[in-house]
């Protein structure tokens, strides 16, 4: 979710995912809610970019 939130931020701009990146980066290492993630999030940046225009 913080690669996620860093990647969307930095193709958006949007400030709200630069917060929850930062909250991801103070939570640290403890848990790691991505690791199931594939990985493909390309689909769900150009779902919600879209939402922006």
């Amino acid at each position: 979710m913080r690669d996620f939130s860093w990647k969307y931020f930095t193709l958006t701009g949007d400030v709200e995912s630069y917060m929850l990146y930062k909250e991801m980066d103070q939570v640290g290492a403890e848990t790691h809610p991505d690791a199931a993630w594939d990985g493909d999030d390309e689909e769900l940046i150009a779902d919600h970019s879209s939402l922006r225009n």
